[in-house]
């Protein structure tokens, strides 16, 4: 089957020829309907070096966020039919610490003694024809778009994590939210939040038309450049932003989002950029909550999942077959992409 390969450190993954793989006890296999491209890849190949934190060892087949019908079960699976959609839950820990038990397989208490990290980081991924997975890494689409839905598997749950955390800041009337970067998570994060809340969504970009698609979204959105949180706390009545979100992660946008949050407020870095923050009792505004979030949960993923199916949902995607699956991220690395690059290798 043709899949795409880590090969090497900042080195750009190539498209090969590899092995069917063979589901294993407890595992399935699936037709992949949709593989997302995402920027955390970008990072695996172009970024990470050897032993940096987040690293995970080539080679392997990319591809984190995936969607497909079962081809095969493996032993001992039960339950679950062949030809059935499912969303993957990428995240793998050791299954049997307190935080694995509860879904939450990004906090794995094992982490550091696991040969990888999940689907697409450091085992196999979905960016190929099949790809093999645990069965409670399963998520039920029914009857709905799987190639659409492929993406929501980190750039829906991830910003619904971060979101559903925020909730407390967010209940009540008179309520702000703002969204930095309104790429394949940002512009999700606006859905979200218009599904969760009753709040006021700020959001804003450097580029027109991703502002654009954001108001039609239902956000009101505001430019970045000069005067960008003046603007911000004008829209707010001078008290800021209840909760900010930040989807980018550089310096800059994260001194935005700590500068457009109000007293009490809570602001998240979702965006993986690598940016700093120069805190001070006098500059940060008072009993403010500066917090990371890391994907998700699988029970957060199943109620994604029902948004999706309820509507309330719309993926942002271009779709690229398997043949031309590098261009994808070639796109990714360019910038050229809106919302998410999805690979749908049976096209």
């Amino acid at each position: 089957m043709r899949a795409v390969v880590f090969e090497n450190y900042q080195t750009f993954p190539e498209l090969k020829d590899v092995e069917k793989p063979v589901p294993g006890p407890g595992e399935v296999l699936l037709k992949v309907a949709g593989a997302g491209a995402c920027h955390s890849d970008v990072a695996i190949f172009q970024d990470f070096t050897e032993g940096a934190p987040g690293a995970q060892k080539p080679p392997f087949i990319l591809g984190h966020e995936n969607s497909g019908w079962i081809e095969e079960l493996g032993p001992g699976v039960e339950g679950l039919n062949v030809g059935d959609a499912y969303l993957v839950y990428g995240p793998i820990g050791c299954q049997h610490c307190r935080a694995c038990s509860r879904g939450q397989d990004t906090y794995c208490e094992n982490a550091a003694t696991m040969p990888y990290m999940g689907v697409g980081l450091g085992r196999d991924g979905g960016m190929s024809e099949y790809v093999r997975v645990p069965a409670r890494n399963l998520v039920p689409l029914g009857d709905a778009d799987p190639v659409a839905a492929a993406s929501l598997a980190d750039a829906g749950l991830t910003p619904y994590h971060a979101i559903k955390l925020a909730l407390p800041h967010l209940n009540g009337g008179g309520r702000y939210a703002l969204v930095i970067g309104l790429g394949g998570l940002g512009l999700l994060g606006v859905q979200i939040l218009k599904a969760l809340t009753g709040a006021t969504v700020i959001a804003t970009d450097m580029k027109p038309e991703a502002m654009a698609e954001a108001e039609r979204l239902g956000a009101v959105t505001v430019p970045g450049g000069e005067g960008q949180v003046e603007r911000i706390r004008e829209i707010t009545g001078g008290r800021g932003v209840d909760a900010a979100f930040d989807f980018v992660g550089v310096a800059p946008t994260v001194k935005t989002a700590m500068d457009s949050t109000a007293r009490q407020g809570r602001c998240t870095i979702v965006g993986i950029a690598g940016g700093s923050y120069d805190w001070s009792f006098f500059t940060a505004p008072y009993e403010v909550e500066l917090t990371s979030t890391y994907w998700g949960t699988i029970e957060e993923l199943y109620e994604v999942v029902d948004l999706y199916r309820a509507g309330q949902l719309e993926p942002m995607y271009t779709t690229y077959p398997m043949d031309r699956a590098l261009e994808a991220y070639q796109a990714l690395v360019d910038g050229k992409i809106s919302g998410r690059a999805v690979v749908v290798p049976h096209a």
